[in-house]
């Protein structure tokens, strides 16, 4: 897929979820909501910090583009020491390591630990980031035409809104876990889904996604995942872009509107 359907669809998923939590009688606050849904949007772009030419690798600058690379090699190294007889050969680690559920375990435990060790400046910076990726793939369009540094400020300066909102009481610091010191624990939620779902709509198009890895299939251990190859489309074809992202925000209005509970 490309980076503004990633995007919306991880956003429609965590509307999901905050629908499905008020089904529950644990209903997210506003300010949680519309967090979760900007932090998984922009997560939902993070696995193809493999890929050089894919939106994250140039949404910070130098710095995204040199963590490319080092993310792209560390990946090929990891798969050409865990292949097995029936993984093919490749020349690089795009859809490798960053596109499994190992990996969104790991990304999203990190930032669950970074949120409640690191204090508000931690915080500030995982909203950060993952609002400038929620720009670049939400706002696509926009951003393109505008300045990095016009982005950037804009991620900067809904980060420390946001965050103010979040500490205000009631207003979900706290949500889902409400132990002493366990404060802003939830926002790996958003983080592993946005992964999860990105590699789940990966697998829908033509090369397939492996997820399970490490787990083996067969004779590969990199088995790239997927529906039967009838039903499996090209990113960025038709099927995507008049099909799949009006569905996406579809489902995240409907979501949404279920979360707040009024449907």
């Amino acid at each position: 897929m490309m980076g503004p359907a990633h995007s919306l669809s991880g956003a429609a998923a965590w509307l999901g979820v905050g629908a499905a939590a008020a089904a529950l009688d644990h209903p997210m606050p506003w300010p949680v909501l519309v967090v979760g849904a900007l932090i998984c949007a922009g997560a939902a772009l993070a696995p193809d910090l493999d890929h050089k030419a894919a939106t994250i690798s140039r949404a910070f600058g130098p710095f995204s583009r040199g963590l490319c690379e080092v993310v792209d090699k560390l990946s090929y190294a990891v798969y050409k020491a865990t292949k097995k007889p029936g993984d093919k050969r490749r020349t690089g680690g795009h859809r490798t390591l960053t596109h499994t559920w190992l990996w969104a375990v790991l990304i999203g435990g990190g930032t669950s630990a970074l949120a409640m060790t690191g204090g508000r400046w931690a915080v500030l910076a995982i909203l950060f980031v993952h609002l400038v990726l929620a720009v670049e793939g939400l706002l696509w369009r926009a951003a393109r035409v505008s300045s990095d540094v016009l982005v950037w400020l804009l991620g900067a300066t809904s980060a420390w809104i946001l965050a103010g909102v979040l500490d205000k009481p009631g207003s979900g610091a706290d949500w889902l876990f409400t132990g002493p010191g366990q404060e802003y624990l939830w926002l790996g939620l958003p983080v592993v889904l946005g992964a999860l779902v990105h590699d789940v709509g990966d697998a829908l198009t033509v090369s397939g996604c492996p997820i399970l890895w490490p787990i083996p299939v067969g004779n590969k251990r990199w088995y790239a995942l997927g529906p039967p190859r009838a039903m499996r489309f090209r990113a960025g074809s038709w099927v995507e872009l008049k099909v799949l992202m009006p569905a996406f925000m579809l489902l995240g209005g409907v979501g949404g509107a279920a979360a707040l509970n009024f449907i």
